[in-house]
């Protein structure tokens, strides 16, 4: 029999990499205002300064010292050997992050829902390409030619997440729904616990892995606390050795 497993990751995943979260005491959102720079009306406001707030980002992100860790390389053997085990079995990773540090670790089947901050995408022709250098007004779009009209590949506040009818449908359908990294207070990542208790399978199993409980972690059926460099290696092995 099949089993598919769905992993939502945040930005405690990536914390340990090096990389800014939002919402802790001295993160990203305590720094600076995401209506400044998060928002399409920001974009539209003060171009210059969005620009400036992404590229900033995206060299920290290049910088030689930020790399996997032991978290994204034990969801990648996950999906490697949980996929061994059986043809039918799946893993589908959807991060909230919009760092590359999961495909860095070897992960293939992954949805970034909320965009990707090494591409660009066109406002002239709606291309998306890859983009590693830091983006300007002049910059130039490599799909039509228009300058002026890149913007970073992210989803701002106020807009729609990406892959949605895909990411309902995998929760639906899955028989473990791992939440890691993630504060519990972002809609909809938030409500996906709630979704897979209400209307995925009836024995589907619900697990946090997180710094400290989340603010939905009383949803879960089981939570496992400590830093994701540890807590996730040691939850894949378990439920690796049950296969």
């Amino acid at each position: 029999m099949s089993k598919s497993v769905v992993i939502l990751t945040g930005a405690g995943i990536s914390k340990e990499s090096g990389l800014d979260t939002f919402r802790d005491a001295d993160g990203i959102w305590a720094k600076v205002r995401l209506e400044d720079v998060a928002t399409p009306e920001a974009f539209e406001r003060d171009p210059d300064r969005v620009h400036a707030f992404y590229n900033h980002r995206r060299a920290g992100l290049l910088e030689a010292s930020v790399q996997p860790n032991p978290a994204h390389e034990a969801l990648a053997r996950l999906e490697t050997r949980w996929r061994d085990a059986g043809p039918e079995n799946q893993v589908l990773l959807v991060t909230q992050n919009i760092d590359d540090l999961h495909e860095r670790a070897g992960s293939s089947n992954l949805l970034h829902m909320h965009g990707e901050l090494l591409k660009a995408r066109c406002l002239s022709c709606n291309a998306v390409s890859d983009w590693r250098s830091d983006m300007s007004r002049q910059s130039i779009c490599p799909a039509c030619g228009d300058a002026g009209g890149l913007r970073v590949d992210v989803v701002w506040f106020g807009e729609m997440p990406y892959h949605m009818e895909r990411i309902y449908a995998a929760l639906g359908d899955c028989d473990y729904f791992l939440s890691i990294g993630t504060s519990g207070n972002v809609y909809p990542a938030a409500g996906f616990v709630e979704q897979v208790r209400r209307h995925g399978r009836p024995t589907a199993q619900t697990i946090e892995l997180n710094l400290e409980p989340s603010e939905g972690a009383s949803l879960f059926h089981h939570c496992l606390h400590g830093p994701a460099s540890e807590v996730v290696p040691a939850y894949v092995e378990s439920l690796l050795d049950g296969t």
